[in-house]
């Protein structure tokens, strides 16, 4: 009987009786070939769409090392590993530019791409045979290395723990946990940074430092805090409380400016100071305290108090101009130097006959051209201490009477007597005592 190559490594199966006086050459041979089959090998890859590694019979051969480099190729190439029979274990580089689809028979592939380095298996089943890729080992103990560990592929979905590479994501490090997919720890086991299970949040237990942290999208109504950044806001700081939704604090934990929960009003605890501070926009009835400004008004200021609705005080805390609450007078606690002639309003109506109530509250001095006999009947808006002139003007048929009411008292109580003439001009004085009690002067008759 012949010897026969029927085993996954060709070796050559003597015969009883076979090779007699040369039996030990021969299995010196099929040793140095076991050596072989468990060392290094290099294999140069045709140019061409397929190509062909086959184990041979008996003989030294690369193409039996457990490791082959395969160089060489011009373009992608199938390669056949034969006898399709053989059962074996390879590791195969492929240190071609293009990418090698490993083959024995119908059943499944294993690509190896340009680079790459992967562990295969065929089952030696013939026509339908199958080669496997290793792609999983499991190590129980620790894995240390003098160089880098270089991952070359996707993670998935479902990986209990992958690091991965492509050329897109870069370094991808995938996990899954009931609290935390991915848990970065230091030294001591504490956790550092972690990523809750099925979320894209990160969470940070300590503080996070650098030169600047750029954030990149925005934040949403009902962030707890957040940080973000649009190109039209700009940087956005967003919280939730239940007293502020944004509160900032000093070195001593000391509440220096606030945002109250759901308002977009700023409370600021200490001393606002700026180069300028340039308001936008109207004041409302009902403010405590407001400055604004629109185009119309200028500059407004605005308050509201028991006493007083706006005070302006001095360095040692004394009044020095109010606005006496829920009116329009202003009052000047002190002295007031005024630099430049200083004209009173004065009211220049054209025509008044019959009733005329005089408006102390907007005017100091009153020009009244008599079309008929005029009253003065009793205001309301007088000040005490209120002065100035009422100047009757009679008009083209003269002759008109001036009557004054109750709060109007004359010299003696006498009434006021005016020139008769056409166009006569004539000049009163007031001064006002109580609010029911307006002292009249005597007229200064006839100014020509």
């Amino acid at each position: 009987m012949a010897s026969t190559y029927v085993n996954d490594l060709r070796l050559e199966e003597m015969a009883n009786g076979e090779n007699s006086g040369t039996w030990g050459t021969k299995t010196n041979v099929n040793l140095e070939l076991i050596g072989e089959a468990l060392g290094f090998g290099t294999r140069a890859i045709a140019d061409a769409s397929t190509d062909n590694i086959t184990i041979a019979d008996g003989t030294s051969d690369a193409d039996r090392a457990m490791f082959l480099n395969l160089t060489g190729g011009g373009q992608a190439c199938t390669v056949t590993l034969l006898p399709n029979t053989s059962s074996k274990v390879w590791i195969m580089k492929n240190a071609t530019s293009y990418a090698l689809t490993f083959t024995q028979g119908s059943g499944a592939n294993v690509i190896i791409a340009a680079g790459q380095t992967k562990i295969i298996a065929t089952d030696g089943g013939a026509g339908s045979a199958v080669v496997y890729e290793i792609g999983a080992l499991t190590l129980n103990g620790d894995v240390t290395s003098a160089g880098t560990f270089k991952p070359l592929g996707d993670t998935a979905a479902g990986d209990l723990a992958a690091v991965g590479y492509t050329s897109v994501l870069g370094a991808i490090l995938t996990g899954q946990g009931s609290t935390n997919d991915v848990t970065l720890v230091n030294d001591a086991d504490g956790t550092v940074l972690s990523i809750p299970t099925g979320t894209t949040n990160v969470d940070v237990v300590g503080d996070v430092t650098g030169a600047n942290f750029q954030p990149d999208g925005d934040t949403a109504a009902g962030d707890t805090a957040a940080f973000g950044y649009t190109s039209v806001l700009g940087a956005i700081l967003t919280g939730q409380g239940s007293t502020n939704d944004v509160t900032l604090v000093n070195d001593a934990d000391a509440t220096v400016l606030g945002i109250p929960t759901g308002t977009t009003n700023v409370d600021i605890v200490g001393v606002a100071t700026a180069t300028t501070f340039e308001p936008d926009g109207d004041t409302a009835a009902g403010d405590n305290a407001a400055i604004g400004y629109t185009a119309a008004e200028g500059l407004i200021l605005t308050g509201q108090g028991s006493t007083n609705d706006v005070t302006i005080k001095n360095d040692a805390d004394a009044d020095v101009i109010e606005i006496p609450t829920g009116t329009t007078n202003v009052t000047v606690v002190g002295g007031l130097g005024v630099g430049k002639v200083v004209t009173a309003k004065t009211d220049t109506d054209t025509s008044n006959t019959g009733n005329v109530t005089l408006d102390f509250a907007t005017n100091q001095n009153f020009v009244l051209t008599f079309t008929g006999n005029v009253t003065l009947v009793n205001p309301s808006t007088e000040t005490v201490g209120q002065s100035g002139i009422i100047v009757c003007i009679q008009d083209g048929t003269g002759s008109r009477t001036l009557t004054l009411g109750t709060d109007y008292e004359s010299p003696a109580g006498a009434g006021i007597t005016l020139s008769t003439a056409a166009n006569a001009v004539d000049l009163i004085p007031y001064f006002v005592k109580a609010s029911n009690s307006i002292l009249i002067g005597a007229p200064q008759l006839a100014f020509s």
